[in-house]
């Protein structure tokens, strides 16, 4: 671990909820109090419109993909940032366990200012909205697979990632 300076900040996870993220994006996840639409002969319950989908260039393609994510130690050190500027970008987890999201508004940059840090439990699945700045997909106890949507053209225009000027310990 890398010692700690003035230089170096804090940043304390929260529980995930849809109203603390949705600046960011959406919680996708099974809603409280809804019982939903019957659905498949009334075997099963459907819960409609709980994320939404951005595809902002014509020629890209939905991508449905897995990443598999080894578990981290914490705190987590944490110095780069990614964004889809053009498309939003879900994944859910396919094993149910707790995963960390980091998040930040921006331009250009991140606004790390707007850094947020939150800790999802394995029923929740995440939805960024397209150009959220966000760290790569962390597994906190074990691995995790993660199912993921984006939409997708095969340039460098699919992600743009930097190093966050100021680095940070996030703290679960």
């Amino acid at each position: 671990m890398m010692p700690v300076d003035a230089n170096v900040k804090k940043i304390i996870a929260q529980p995930l909820t849809a109203e603390a993220f949705q600046k960011y994006g959406q919680v996708v996840s099974v809603p409280r109090g809804d019982d939903g639409q019957s659905a498949n002969n009334n075997t099963a319950k459907r819960f409609n419109f709980l994320g939404n989908v951005q595809n902002l260039r014509s020629d890209a393609k939905a991508n449905m993909c897995v990443f598999r994510c080894q578990p981290v130690a914490m705190p987590f050190h944490m110095r780069m940032l990614e964004k889809h500027q053009y498309s939003n970008q879900m994944f859910s987890p396919m094993n149910a366990q707790r995963y960390l999201v980091i998040v930040s508004l921006g331009g250009d940059e991140p606004d790390l200012q707007t850094l947020a840090a939150f800790v999802a439990d394995g029923t929740q699945a995440i939805n960024y909205n397209a150009g959220c700045w966000h760290h790569p997909m962390i597994a906190l106890d074990t691995t995790i697979d993660f199912t993921c949507f984006v939409h997708e053209n095969g340039t460098k225009d699919d992600c743009t990632v930097t190093q966050t000027k100021e680095q940070f310990f996030v703290h679960i």
